[in-house]
């Protein structure tokens, strides 16, 4: 389980180069400080988890049960509220900070977001299907072919989870081993290698690596 995380908003993608003159494509992500709301530990909660804050908002914004968690906690209220997994009970406190100087240039990161949205799609594009004969005599040139009954007997019905033409993204996906070429502390920013999901200004969960090692086949 990763014991380093922050969360932080995407900004967009550049190019940032070496001292040997190599050009790297990074994406930015602003960070700021996250806030620790809640610690769950077994005896209370039943596993162990610590709940983090993060990004402005304005107060009427608030609805009253989100306004008393925060009052609770004694914290000031945050857009983003995500609960991280621990395999022990949390080293922080309620109201800590979390800065992006938990990471530094090098470190492997897997990075969690939601993917970009492209709306309805058929089953070539969604799920890589086939597509069938392009003659004129054929009759089933992109359609994803029969869906009949998967089970046999009465009351047949398709299988659940059968991949079928719908909307496609917005899934949460994760990138894992990703490299942290630069952590510039003095503006909250982390620069990663290479591409992350989601769309520009979108949430996403920055953590350190569950495979910190890579097998070789």
């Amino acid at each position: 389980m990763a014991k380093k995380w922050i969360l932080g908003k995407k900004l967009g993608m550049t190019q940032i180069f070496t001292e040997e003159g190599k050009v790297i494509p990074v994406t930015v992500v602003e960070s700021g400080n996250n806030v620790v709301i809640r610690n769950k530990t077994v005896d209370t909660d039943g596993y162990f988890g610590v709940q983090i804050g993060f990004g402005d908002i304005k107060e009427k914004h608030l609805n009253k049960p989100m306004k008393g968690e925060f009052e609770k906690a004694g914290v000031q209220a945050v857009k983003y509220i995500r609960e991280i997994r621990l395999d022990a009970e949390s080293d922080y406190n309620v109201g800590d900070k979390i800065g992006v100087d938990v990471f530094a240039a090098g470190d492997l990161v897997d990075v969690i977001g939601t993917s970009k949205g492209k709306g309805f799609a058929g089953g070539i594009k969604r799920h890589n299907f086939a597509r069938g004969p392009m003659g004129h005599g054929s009759k089933s040139h992109r359609e994803p072919g029969s869906t009949g009954a998967m089970l046999s007997g009465p009351g047949g019905r398709t299988i659940k989870g059968k991949k079928l033409p719908g909307h496609m993204g917005g899934n949460r996906t994760t990138i894992q081993r990703l490299t942290i070429v630069k952590v510039d502390a003095d503006r909250n920013l982390i620069l990663i290698k290479g591409a992350i999901p989601g769309p520009k200004k979108g949430l996403v969960i920055v953590r350190e690596t569950v495979k910190p090692v890579k097998k070789h086949k």
